[in-house]
């Protein structure tokens, strides 16, 4: 016999033994391709495994918890919101907040910030940071004037919103103007994404 038909052959024959499970060659793989859900169900493991047992001496790592964020941001872009492991951050766009170059509220930004401090009520949170960004134009003093402002009139608008509880509230106020950008500077878009107030909180547990 030629010995390219031994070998096809042997292959053709070929099994693979696995568990004592006896399979041939060609039947159907069992591993589920990239992307796909694999429905099979999963191998058992011995417990008693020697490959599962720590060396003499050794212990396990001290359990983690991983920091876990979410970000939730609006169609619009005008805000998102920030969730980790330990507090909630709210970035809202300055052209939500105030008129161009202003300090000062409007109604729409108002009411975004009752939201915010409805959110600061169901934390119980005792201590609140308000930071105001700008983006890269103009002087870097007139955006640290700008900044702080912002940041202050939020701060003002927060406490009126929370009214009693407001006074329980430890704030942290300030500008920054555009330094911590969060987008590229050299596009309208990103600059109005940089052009923001960020108010954080811790989560309660």
């Amino acid at each position: 016999m030629p010995r390219r038909h031994l070998t096809a052959a042997v292959l053709t024959a070929l099994l693979l033994t696995t568990g004592g499970v006896v399979a041939h060659a060609d039947d159907e793989p069992t591993g589920a391709p990239p992307g796909s859900t694999n429905t099979s169900p999963a191998p058992k493991v011995d417990a008693n495994s020697p490959g599962l047992k720590l060396a003499d001496g050794a212990t396990l790592a001290p359990a983690k918890v991983l920091d876990i964020k979410s970000v939730v941001e609006d169609l619009s872009g005008d805000e998102r919101r920030t969730d980790t492991n330990e507090d909630v951050t709210f970035a809202l766009q300055a052209e939500v907040l105030f008129p161009k170059d202003s300090a000062k509220l409007n109604p729409d930004g108002n009411s975004r910030i009752q939201a915010i401090a409805d959110e600061i009520e169901n934390q119980k949170a005792s201590s609140v940071r308000v930071f105001g960004f700008t983006d890269d134009l103009g002087s870097y003093a007139h955006g640290l004037k700008l900044s702080k402002n912002r940041a202050e009139a939020v701060h003002d608008a927060l406490t009126a919103a929370l009214g009693a509880q407001g006074g329980n509230i430890t704030f942290q106020v300030r500008g920054y103007s555009e330094d911590y950008p969060i987008a590229d500077n050299d596009s309208e878009q990103g600059r109005k994404k940089n052009r923001r107030v960020e108010v954080s909180l811790p989560k309660s547990n």
